[in-house]
């Protein structure tokens, strides 16, 4: 694939071949930054998994960098009025399902009551395809409607892992203190580590690197203490 010029001079600011300590690696992508707009920095890690495994969960980032989410919830009556008081920006029912069956889309995360998931389920189409069908393996399907919220503005994120075995994640913002990102790596990659398979033979993570939106790949030495 060809690069741009700036982006062989990125590159050029490091060893491709080394692995950097986290705190190294995360300022060499501050560095090699150089898009005209606050890059986001991105977290990938190769996983030693077998077909059909997969590894997914939700953490709340110590260090926020993202605009707070607009909330949408499902539910009726008392839950309800718990989302309104909790901040949700939208809260409803059936007739939020058919709005959305309209084409509305003006939200950007869904949670709603398990008596609710008959009717949202009609939205599987919708929402599944923008990543946001509420589930009860990322937090999104619960009674604790007011819990949720309060996460979900905290910046509780969800990471999965995709086809090939990765976990692709954002973990802060190029504009953000080194530490602070690394902190988030941190945290992330404990949670991830919790989520081993009990069958998973040899390392579990096999490779891990940071990067900017538009910048290369530094490769972390993830044995150390992150």
């Amino acid at each position: 694939m060809r690069r741009g010029k700036k982006y062989a001079a990125a590159a050029a600011k490091y060893d491709k071949q080394k692995r950097y300590e986290l705190n190294e690696a995360v300022k060499l992508v501050k560095e090699a930054a150089f898009a005209k707009f606050d890059e986001t920095v991105e977290l990938s890690v190769k996983l030693n998994l077998k077909k059909g495994q997969s590894v997914r969960d939700t953490v709340v980032l110590p260090n926020q960098f993202a605009a707070e989410k607009r909330i949408l919830v499902f539910a009726k009556g008392e839950k309800a009025t718990e989302a309104t008081q909790a901040g949700a920006a939208y809260v409803g029912d059936t007739d939020l399902v058919q709005k959305i069956q309209g084409g509305w889309l003006d939200f950007d995360v869904v949670v709603a009551t398990p008596d609710m998931m008959k009717d949202v389920g009609r939205l599987g189409p919708v929402l599944g395809r923008r990543g946001i069908m509420p589930n009860p393996k990322t937090g999104t399907v619960t009674m604790d409607v007011a819990g949720a919220i309060k996460e979900l503005k905290q910046g509780r994120v969800e990471f999965r892992n995709d086809k090939t075995g990765v976990i692709h994640l954002a973990v802060g913002k190029v504009s953000m203190a080194p530490e602070a990102v690394a902190e988030n790596v941190r945290l992330v990659m404990g949670e991830i580590r919790k989520k081993r398979p009990s069958d998973t033979k040899g390392d579990f993570v096999k490779s891990v690197a940071v990067s900017s939106t538009m910048g290369p790949g530094v490769k972390v030495d993830f044995n150390d203490r992150m």
